[in-house]
């Protein structure tokens, strides 16, 4: 693990605190993995506006034609209800992914997903993956994620 300079206390005359000067390792520095803003867009939604030739899906990216702009997206649902059982998963108004949904076990078929015993009504649709860049004001919201949100919910709807 690799770890900066030691940091080392000093005594008034800027010599060591003591022959045996206390030194403190700073903490390790760690790999860091920018943040994503992820935004669900329902399948409907992505029709409506593919249909006004406002943004599509290509090559596994939201192309926004506007904005002469692209995002990664990945396929998801929203559960929006529970049909039977209970929801032990948590999983109500909650997106997951076809990978998380494979991970936990589950069934998607059209607009039902299937865990056990337990039914969900899900709304198909997009994860779109915004990469963050330097933080705004708000906390963990990136000026691409406000852009795109902002386009999203005003000029597409």
């Amino acid at each position: 693990m690799r770890q900066g300079p030691r940091r080392c206390a000093r005594g008034a005359s800027g010599g060591p605190a003591s022959e045996r000067a206390e030194c403190e390792a700073p903490p390790p520095i760690w790999g860091t993995v920018p943040p994503v803003a992820r935004l669900f867009v329902p399948q409907s939604k992505l029709e409506e506006w593919a249909l006004g030739d406002k943004a599509d899906i290509r090559d596994g990216k939201l192309v926004v034609v506007a904005e002469k702009s692209s995002f990664a997206v990945l396929p998801a649902v929203h559960f929006t209800k529970l049909v039977s059982g209970t929801d032990d998963k948590k999983l109500l108004r909650k997106v997951k992914t076809e990978d998380e949904l494979q991970k936990l076990g589950a069934e998607h078929m059209a607009d039902s997903v299937l865990l056990g015993d337990t039914a969900y009504e899900v709304t198909g649709g997009y994860i779109a993956e915004v990469p963050s860049g330097k933080t705004t004001q708000k906390k963990g919201v990136t000026p691409e994620a406000e852009a795109l949100a902002a386009f999203l919910l005003d000029k597409l709807s």
